[in-house]
C-alpha cells in the first residue's frame, strides 16, 4: 500500500541524516535506475548511524557480547533513483518496547527533490552469548525512550505498514 504523501520539508527536520552519499555508477541496473538490492545495503549502512546515535557502537557490542538484528522490514519504492543522485536517509524512532525498537528511515533524493523510498524495520537488541533477544541497557533505553517521544511530538504521523508492532 502506498503511504500517504509527506513532505520533503517535514522528512528534513528528522535532520542530522542518518547518511549522505552519491548513487556510484555500479548500482545502475539494465533499467537504468538504481537496483533493488542497493536500497537495502544503503538503509542497512543508515541503520549502523541510527544505532550509533542511540550509543550501539561496534565498540559498545564488542565490549558486551551484543547486537542488533532485523526481525521484520518493509520498503516502499516510491520514484526512481539514478546514478549519481545524491541521498540523504533521515530516521524516525516510532515505538520501543524492552527489546524492541520501531522505526522508519526516509531516502530523500537532494538531487531531484524527492522521496524516494521509505524503510520500516523491527530491530532486536541480542545477547550473544545466549544468542536470544534481550532487554536494552538502561542508557540505550533512555535514547530510544527520548527518540520515539521526539517523534509522537510531530505533527504528522508515521507511515508504518499497519502489521508491525513491538
Amino acid at each position: 500500500m502506498k503511504p500517504p504523501p509527506i513532505s520533503i520539508e517535514k522528512i528534513l527536520m528528522l535532520e542530522p541524516a542518518c547518511l549522505r552519499m552519491p548513487v556510484p555508477e555500479a548500482y545502475r541496473d539494465e533499467n537504468g535506475h538504481m537496483n533493488v538490492r542497493w536500497y537495502a545495503a544503503i538503509f542497512d549502512e543508515a541503520g549502523d548511524s541510527l544505532h550509533a546515535r542511540l550509543g550501539l557502537t561496534p565498540e559498545f557490542h564488542k565490549a558486551y557480547g551484543t547486537a542488533t538484528m532485523d526481525l521484520e522490514n518493509h520498503f516502499n519504492y516510491l520514484h526512481e533513483v539514478w546514478a549519481g543522485d545524491r541521498l540523504a536517509i533521515f530516521s524516525r524512532l516510532v515505538a520501543h518496547s524492552a527489546k524492541r525498537v520501531h522505526y522508519l528511515m526516509f531516502m530523500v533524493d537532494e538531487t531531484r527533490g524527492t522521496l524516494s523510498a521509505i524503510f520500516e524495520c523491527i530491530n532486536a537488541f541480542a545477547d550473544l552469548k545466549l544468542r536470544k533477544t534481550a532487554p536494552f541497557p538502561p542508557e540505550i533505553a533512555i535514547k530510544i525512550e527520548a527518540g520515539v517521544a521526539a517523534s509522537a511530538a510531530l505533527d504528522w504521523p508515521p507511515p508504518v505498514c499497519g502489521v508491525m508492532h513491538v
